[in-house]
């Protein structure tokens, strides 16, 4: 097991806001980050000791930025697998393929249909016909997704009745004809898996979303929810085991009365827990450190009752007027610019047992 030593120095691919958190927590176990990103709203950069913009291919910065780090970790699935590819391997304990079936919504639904789990109908499609056959096989609603890049709603378009196939274009790129799902609610499994195999789950949240955004996860999740968690965590770790995966992985699902039905996962540390911050003992963005640095991993326990809200677009005006009730936790990303649909921020309120 490798263990990263005191003041080392992790990388983060990516420069969101979830690489400023992971930042955060690395520096609170005393090591120091340096983030790699093309151009763009980086908000993680003020947090790191060095920051690298360049793009994904440039193979020269690759191998400059690798040279600084212990360890590479990586804060959205986007990033390119050669790009991973081209790093020194012993020094991704999280290696690529976790990203390879991540970033293909068919391979990542084949890939969980091997391992026993089940995830919504659904069809490959390349072509306008072969929407039109999969509408027969699977029926309608439905929706179309693309198979790549889609993330809080994009890349998504919904096919409500036969009548929304007629004079439909052939698809630019492979998409995912998917079927509703009659659900109940909606949860995520969240985990973190050290470098030794050992597996922590954090409690489930019920998660809301609006306009395909999270808006909302809630702890102690209802009973309708909890019935589904031992199936779902059952799957979650066999997907864990199955990629060799190191750090914080998610895997959202469907409250269904057949089951928990598999939605899609995340090999990273996820939105629908950053609730873990303030309420548990450990959050899932330290966990994610400890396990990519061959640390012991931390209690994953909840504190209390916990809501987590999503601030989104112009939700951030009013951000500071949250801070008069004394439960709540504002979390602002440092963002440039607001626009809607745009995660700008949070707000977790935790009233303690």
């Amino acid at each position: 097991m490798q263990t990263v030593p005191q003041g080392g120095t992790i990388g983060i691919l990516g420069g969101g806001q979830l690489g400023r958190m992971l930042a955060m927590a690395a520096a609170q176990l005393g090591y120091r980050c340096i983030g790699y990103a093309p151009e763009g709203d980086n908000v993680a950069a003020p947090l790191c000791a060095d920051f690298f913009t360049n793009d994904w291919d440039d193979r020269p910065a690759l191998a400059a930025f690798a040279q600084k780090c212990d360890v590479i970790t990586w804060e959205f699935e986007n990033v390119p697998v050669d790009t991973v590819k081209a790093l020194p391997p012993g020094r991704v304990p999280c290696g690529y393929r976790a990203l390879e079936v991540a970033q293909d919504r068919m391979a990542e639904k084949n890939f969980v249909a091997g391992l026993g789990g089940c995830p919504a109908p659904h069809a490959a499609v390349h072509s306008a016909d072969d929407i039109v056959q999969a509408a027969d096989r699977i029926g309608t609603p439905a929706i179309l997704k693309t198979c790549r890049d889609g993330y809080d709603g994009k890349g998504q378009w919904r096919i409500d009745s036969a009548r929304d196939l007629a004079g439909l274009p052939a698809p630019a790129q492979p998409c995912v004809y998917e079927g509703f799902v009659r659900f109940d609610a909606e949860f995520s499994v969240i985990l973190a898996r050290g470098q030794d195999g050992e597996i922590r789950f954090w409690d489930s949240p019920l998660n809301e979303h609006e306009g395909g955004i999270l808006a909302r996860s809630t702890l102690p999740a209802p009973g309708h929810v909890e019935a589904h968690v031992e199936a779902a965590r059952d799957l979650a770790r066999q997907v864990a085991d199955a990629l060799h995966y190191v750090g914080v992985l998610t895997l959202e699902f469907f409250a269904t009365a057949e089951g928990p039905v598999f939605n899609e996962m995340a090999p990273r540390v996820h939105n629908s827990g950053h609730w873990s911050i303030e309420g548990a003992a450990t959050s899932q963005f330290e966990n994610h450190i400890r396990a990519i640095c061959g640390l012991p991993l931390g209690d994953t326990a909840t504190v209390g009752s916990v809501e987590m809200r999503n601030l989104i677009g112009k939700e951030t005006q009013a951000a500071f007027s949250l801070l008069a009730d004394p439960a709540n936790h504002l979390h602002l990303y440092g963002k440039a610019a607001m626009r809607d649909g745009r995660k700008m921020g949070h707000v977790t309120r935790v009233t303690r047992t």
